[in-house]
């Protein structure tokens, strides 16, 4: 089999698919890879360590996309500009997998189906012990909640830890993380190195163990949270209700912090509104607010994707893609997690097997044989 890696033609994406040394685990089992000139040059990855590890770098994207697999990080569905490009390019029988976003654009999904490419999304992966080696959501999620973190401390006027100095002692900064999945957790680890007093908050009562092994407070509210989190291990949106009494317990707590990091992200659904701007008037003149949910309109009433707001004296940022800011290790994870479901598909000879029955290659498959054959997509585009 031929795999290829193109380079990533979303505006601002440093990332690559495959790395210099994930080429040799494929080589290794049989496959060729070949890489788009340029692929892994922002990411930190010339040319050269790809071919030193057994790599063919080919010239064009069209020699790219004549492969039998087509490796990326966003595949067409998940970048809808520029990807429109590559949707002519896609051809019966090719197989592509990367990052999709099948439960936001639906449609777009279904456009790649009609090209005949099998299509696999990566953000399906069941939350399960065996697909955690290829959890792409987490090991990015891991990057943006770091980064996140550096970008609050960067743009608070004040230090993180606290200093006793001959000047005078200097408190520490407050930091308040709502939303403890991957990203919160590295957020609340990161805050807590600099020397951040943090606090954290889930509507899943029982992350408070894991925040509290971390170093930090869990902030606890009496909610009915029974149906907060789904079988799959992913967050479920709750009704208006519960984000209002949410919100109203919430006021307090985010009016006493420095740094407030939103995080709660529903998988295809509009981001809910957690930080209203009247908690926003009520913090100090300088807070920062960090949304990591930006990208699907963010956990505050005020954020705009990849812009900074500055309301009553308090900062927003709602960076929507933290992990292209750091793109050699959010690259080198990526890779080995396609690596590792790349080598799901494909038999000890190198060939390739798309078995359904397996609950992996089953929930990630969106399409096949010119068809949407994901229920889960299915449903979306009835509606």
């Amino acid at each position: 089999m031929i795999v290829a890696v193109p380079r990533e033609s979303h505006p601002g994406e440093r990332r690559v698919a495959l790395t210099p040394a994930s080429v040799a685990s494929l080589a290794k089992a049989g496959m060729e890879v070949l890489v788009e000139s340029g692929a892994g040059q922002a990411a930190g990855y010339p040319d050269e360590q790809y071919t030193a590890k057994g790599a063919k770098i080919v010239a064009s994207r069209a020699e790219a996309f004549a492969a039998d697999i087509l490796l990326q990080v966003r595949a067409a569905g998940a970048n809808p500009e520029a990807g429109q490009a590559d949707l002519a390019a896609y051809r019966q029988g090719q197989v592509v997998i990367g990052l999709c976003d099948p439960l936001g654009s639906p449609r777009l999904a279904e456009k790649i189906a009609q090209r005949g490419v099998s299509l696999f999304a990566l953000e399906l992966l069941p939350r399960i012990t065996r697909a955690q080696s290829m959890d792409v959501l987490s090991s990015q999620a891991t990057v943006a909640g770091y980064k996140a973190v550096l970008l609050a401390a960067e743009t608070l006027p004040k230090m993180f830890p606290m200093l006793m100095t001959a000047a005078g002692t200097i408190s520490p900064a407050k930091v308040f993380v709502v939303g403890v999945g991957v990203a919160g957790l590295q957020a609340i680890a990161t805050a807590k190195r600099l020397g951040a007093l943090v606090s954290a908050y889930d509507v899943r009562p029982a992350v408070k163990e894991q925040v509290l092994s971390v170093g930090a407070k869990f902030v606890e509210m009496e909610l009915e949270t029974g149906k907060a989190e789904d079988k799959g291990g992913y967050a479920q949106a709750m009704d208006e209700n519960f984000y209002r009494k949410q919100r109203e317990l919430m006021a307090r707590v985010v009016a006493e912090h420095d740094v407030v990091i939103t995080t709660a992200a529903i998988p295809g659904k509009k981001s809910p509104v957690l930080v209203t701007k009247e908690m926003v008037a009520g913090m100090a003149h300088g807070s920062v607010i960090i949304d990591l949910a930006a990208e699907r309109g963010g956990n505050c009433e005020l954020t705009k994707a990849d812009e900074t707001v500055v309301d009553h004296g308090v900062t927003i940022l709602g960076p929507t893609n933290l992990p292209s800011t750091a793109p050699f290790h959010a690259s080198q994870m990526y890779a080995k997690n396609i690596c590792t479901f790349l080598t799901l598909l494909t038999d000890k000879e190198g060939k390739l097997t798309i078995n359904t029955e397996d609950e992996i290659v089953g929930e990630t498959l969106v399409a096949r044989d010119g068809a949407v054959v994901n229920a889960k997509i299915g449903d979306l585009l009835k509606s």
